[in-house]
Order: structure tokens, then C-alpha cells, then sequence
């Protein structure tokens, strides 16, 4: 235990991929106390499941003990220590990993597991449980079955010395909350500053997000996409921080890239719910201290509840997606009658068989704008890419889907090009099933003893909450007064993601003045029509005042979620740019706002 002002914690990883100079960059910049390192999803939980019913030694993310061999002597001289979900669903596999390529560096590192999350040998038990959205019943044989741990056992391994802690499938989050809780010794009821810590956590757990990556603004950083940043979050003990970067790397750090990821991947702003503490981000704010310096302060935090989140995922038959070109003249048109002829061809030659129908298809015009719905506007282009998605019971059926998807580059329209990557692959369809299990339920160790999260107090995750929000006028425009439309992105940006079958779409006003107007005509309703091809579900909005924007919460919008869904974007990851199109009017008499 320390008594530090400050500390200092970077994201190396945001994903299973991510660049490997994102851990060399943080590490040799000698300007953090720890290195955490976010490679899990579900997908990736399911593929390890499957990997380590192959191969005991498997199941683990096989970057991480590469990245710790090659920077071990930098750790030890700069005194890193380093917090990472790579264990997946083999901890013990992982750390053995690291102990020998360690063993060849000659650098001595003490590393600590934290295991328990892991229930798929516990399936049986759960066969009760119902999905939480959707009320479906347990999976009869479940790929993998985890639970989301907090941060805790991660602070009481460093506790206890660790120079890395490795676990399973935790929260995101917890890799950075649970150094805060050593270095501060936070207890389990200070539930401010545990949101804070957690606060830190988001923002920084999906890596070079938090500093010009994938921001609305794209020209602002564009110049430094091939050396961005990875940030850094400086905490102080009594909760708030500054989202940085190393000196010299590129990248912007600035409220809008900030305060796009604290939005990304929400529902409500008020119950952000973690298994150490319900967050209330909605008074959350953002400033600009010096370039690259951005404070920020607001979080709360209410009592977590008594329940663990539980994901599991489960093969439901198979899926493939064929793509090729279409060029020339109703180039668009054409891409609709191929792909709905390909669908119609392979129906028939499945009744010749006996085969069943397909159990969804999905047919988009990529370069067309499918994705805008009735918003497109691109009919008239000449090239465009056809994707036909579909997903069968049966795997002698998709075979068939793919022995006949090339065909038409000689019986359908001319112009048809592409086929390099050969026939569509034939792959199993995982989906994903979320439940909840009481936290008494689920034994937690550390590096194979026992470990008890320490005793609160728990809470619902339903409490309301009211906070008034700032005001600048009702938002509606005198009869009288000449308007003008304008795109949403002039007023506002944002970011999109997914949870589950459900996107979100944080929506930011470049001004507090701006609010009023969309607050007034940016409506849960007005959002869902305009999203309408997407969207089966109901939208709702929730506002951020601290942020000056909204959240808005697209239920059963993703054809599935991410895993499941046939769509070219099955994440919403480009719902955001999507709805900056969404037409608001305004004053004549208000300024131009240069978005380019």
C-alpha cells in the first residue's frame, strides 16, 4: 500500500486485436502506475469455451503472455503493474503462459488469478433461470456460462503483492477500479467514489476511443491515425481524474472525445449498474484544462444489488454471408434482384430436398445506403458491394446456400465481380442469453483460496432519481420566425453501440443552447421512425444535463445482437452517423457551425 496523490492508469487493449503498441507505447512512457489490458466480449468467451474443450492448455487470449514476455524488463524498471482479463475461461493456463516465457526473460514477476466466474460446469443448476429481456429459457448446452465479477478480489491480489492480476470475465471497468481500491483502500459503501473510479474504468477500457478514435469530428485527428495515443486516466483519491495520453503520441484528448465515450455503450444514465456500485453518470462534467488534459467530476453512486450478471452463449445452427460486386448502370437494382434470386433458387433446390426454409435472411446493398432505410439517398450510384446473410438448422442447407451463391457472376446480371475470397464460409450461429444469479452463489478465489467480497449493504437498481435539468427555453421556434434545416451533426455528435439486442445512441449538443431544440424535436418517437427499418422495440431517452445531450436506448434494433445478428453491422456501430442526418430545423438567424 502506498499514500499516492495520483495514480496513473493506462489502457493498453480495448479488444482481442487491438494494436500491440498500444502496451509498449503505455509502458515505456514511464508515465503510468498500471497497465490494464480489456480483451473480452462474449464472442470471444464462447470461441475460448470452445477452444478449451480442445485443448486443456487453451481458452485464454495468447497475446497477453507475448505482451508481458516482451515488455517484462520495462515493467520491472518502471514499476508497472498490470491488471487484464486475458484468463477468459482458463486463468490457470494463462498464468502458466506467463511463468515460462518469464522464465526465459530472466524477469521475476509475481502474478495472481482471480477465478470464480466461471459457471458453465454449473449449467444444470441454472436451467431454471429465465433470459432477462427477452424471458427465453436457459440453453440446454451452453458454450460458455460467466458471470460478471467487480473489483474487489482484483484489489485484494494486489493486496497481496501481485505484480499482475489476471481474471476471467469481469466488468470492464473493474481492471482499473479494483487498482483504486487498493492504492485509496475505498471501501465497499463509498459509492461515489466507486461510480468515479468506475467512470474511469468506461472511459478508458476501449483504448484510443477516449482520444480522437472514432470521434463524430473525424478531421481533427485524422492526421494522427497511424500513432494514436492510448489513454491515460490520473486519479485522485477523492474520485476525480484527467483523461491524458503520453507525450508526443497523436490523438486528441478533449471534452467531445470524452464525453462520446462515456455515452457509448450506456442505457440509462441514471442506473449504469455494475456488480460494486449502481453509477448515476448524468451530472457528469467534462473540462478542458490544458491540451490533452480533460478533468473529469460528478459521478455517483447508489448501493449495488444483491445479483451478478450472467452471460451465456449457446450455438443456434448455422450461419453464412456471401458478398460480391455489382457495377454499371441500376447497378442498385440489380443487386436486389440477384440477391432476391439467389434466395429463390436456393428455396426451391431446398424443397427439391426436403430440406426446411431458412430461419432468417438478410439482403443489403452496401454503397446504396442501405443502412439509411427510406433516408437513402444513393439509388443512383454505379458500384455497389451486395451482401446476402442468412442463417438454417442445418448445415447441408447453408453448403448448398454456398455452392450456389457464385453462380450468378454467369447467369444473372452483368457486372458481377468479386469472388476472391471463394464460396461463403459455413459457420455455427452463436447467440447470446443474459440472466442474473444472487452474488451468495458464486465462489470467488484468489490464486485458488477463497475470497469473500467485503459485507454492504445492497440495493435496487430501480431507485429514482430526479435531477432538474438546466434550462434554456422550451426549444420551439416562433411561427413567424424564418427557419432553415439543418442535419443533427450540426448541432450535435455522438456515438453508437450495442448491448445485446439493444443499441444505444448518445447524442451530445456542441452547445448548452442547443438542448432546448432537441429536447423538443429530437423525440424517443421522432428517433424511432426515423430508424424505423431498424427498430422493433420501443426507443427511450434518457438526458445526460451534466453532458448537455441525451441516450438513447434502441430495444430489439440489432436483428439479434452482435453474435446473432445477419446484418453488416450487427453492433450499431454506425447507427450514430446514421442519425446525425436526422433534419432539425432551426432559426435562419443562427450562426453556421462548421462541422468539417
Amino acid at each position: 500500500m502506498t499514500a499516492k496523490q495520483i495514480v496513473r492508469i493506462g489502457c493498453g487493449a480495448g479488444f482481442w486485436g487491438d494494436s500491440a503498441e498500444g502496451p509498449k507505447q503505455l509502458v515505456e512512457s514511464g508515465e503510468i502506475d498500471y497497465l490494464i489490458l480489456d480483451y473480452l466480449a462474449e464472442i470471444t468467451m464462447s470461441l475460448l469455451a470452445k477452444a478449451r474443450g480442445k485443448d486443456a492448455n487453451a481458452g485464454y487470449a495468447t497475446d497477453f503472455p507475448d505482451v508481458i514476455a516482451r515488455l517484462a524488463p520495462a515493467i520491472k524498471r518502471n514499476r508497472v503493474r498490470v491488471v487484464s482479463n486475458a484468463g477468459g475461461v482458463n486463468p490457470e493456463a494463462c498464468k502458466a503462459a506467463i511463468e515460462s516465457k518469464l522464465k526465459a526473460t530472466g524477469v521475476e514477476l509475481s502474478i495472481a488469478i482471480v477465478t470464480g466466474d466461471d459457471l458453465l460446469a454449473r449449467a444444470a443448476e441454472l436451467q431454471d433461470l429465465r433470459e432477462m429481456f427477452s424471458g427465453a429459457a436457459f440453453p440446454a448446452q451452453p458454450w460458455s456460462v460467466n458471470a460478471y465479477l467487480g473489483a474487489f478480489p482484483i484489489a485484494a491480489a494486489l493486496d497481496g503483492g501481485a505484480d499482475i492480476v489476471i481474471t476471467g470475465r469481469c466488468v470492464d471497468s473493474a481492471l482499473a477500479l479494483g487498482p483504486l481500491i487498493h492504492e485509496f483502500q475505498w471501501p465497499a459503501d463509498d459509492f461515489d467514489r466507486l461510480a468515479a473510479g468506475s467512470l474511469a474504468g468506461h472511459v478508458i477500457e476501449c483504448g484510443t476511443q477516449a482520444t480522437g478514435g472514432i470521434v463524430t469530428d473525424w478531421r481533427e485527428t485524422v492526421d494522427d491515425w497511424d500513432r494514436m495515443g492510448f489513454p491515460i486516466a490520473e486519479c485522485a483519491g477523492d474520485g476525480s481524474f484527467v483523461v491524458t495520453k503520453p507525450q508526443g503520441s497523436g490523438g486528441r484528448v478533449t471534452p467531445q472525445s470524452v464525453g462520446e465515450q462515456i455515452v457509448y455503450e450506456i442505457g440509462d444514465p441514471a442506473t449504469y449498474i455494475l456488480p460494486d456500485v449502481v453509477c448515476d453518470f448524468r451530472q457528469v462534467q467534462l473540462r478542458q484544462l490544458t491540451p490533452d488534459r480533460v478533468e473529469v467530476r460528478g459521478a455517483a453512486g447508489r448501493a449495488p444489488t444483491d445479483q451478478y450478471k450472467v452471460s451465456a452463449t449457446f450455438q443456434d445452427g448455422f450461419r453464412a454471408s456471401g458478398t460480391m460486386m455489382i457495377g454499371g448502370v441500376d447497378a442498385v437494382e440489380k443487386a436486389e434482384r440477384v440477391g432476391a434470386a439467389i434466395l429463390k433458387r436456393t428455396r426451391r433446390l431446398f424443397a427439391e430436398r426436403g430440406l426446411a426454409d431458412y430461419l432468417r435472411t438478410d439482403v443489403e446493398v452496401l454503397g446504396a445506403e442501405a443502412n439509411w432505410g427510406a433516408n437513402a439517398r444513393a439509388r443512383g450510384t454505379r458500384e455497389v458491394i451486395l451482401k446476402v446473410s442468412v442463417h438454417h438448422a442445418d448445415r447441408h442447407a447453408l453448403e448448398l446456400f454456398s455452392r450456389e451463391f457464385i453462380p450468378p457472376a454467369t447467369s444473372m446480371a452483368q457486372g458481377i465481380t468479386g469472388f476472391a475470397g471463394g464460396r461463403p464460409n459455413v459457420t455455427p450461429l452463436v447467440r447470446l442469453f443474459s440472466c442474473l444469479v444472487p452474488k451468495t452463489s458464486v465462489q470467488i478465489a484468489i490464486d485458488g483460496k477463497a475470497y469473500t467480497p467485503p459485507a454492504v449493504a445492497y440495493g435496487s437498481a430501480n431507485v429514482q432519481i430526479t435531477i432538474e435539468a438546466e434550462s434554456y427555453g422550451n426549444g420551439t421556434l416562433p411561427r413567424a420566425a424564418a427557419k432553415r434545416t439543418v442535419p443533427l451533426i450540426a448541432l450535435a455528435h455522438g456515438r453508437s453501440g450495442d448491448k445485446g439486442d439493444s443499441a444505444n445512441i448518445g447524442v451530445l449538443a456542441r452547445k448548452p443552447e442547443f438542448v432546448p431544440l432537441l429536447r423538443a424535436q429530437l423525440t424517443a418517437a421522432a428517433v424511432r421512425e426515423y430508424l424505423a427499418h431498424f427498430v422493433r422495440g420501443k426507443v427511450e431517452r434518457f438526458e445526460i444535463p451534466g453532458l448537455h445531450g441525451f441516450n438513447f436506448l434502441l430495444q430489439e434494433s440489432l436483428g439479434g445482437g452482435g453474435m446473432a445478428s445477419l446484418r453488416y453491422d450487427p453492433q450499431g456501430k454506425m447507427l450514430a452517423q446514421i442519425l446525425m442526418d436526422f433534419p432539425l430545423e432551426v432559426p435562419e438567424s443562427w450562426p453556421r457551425v462548421d462541422t468539417a
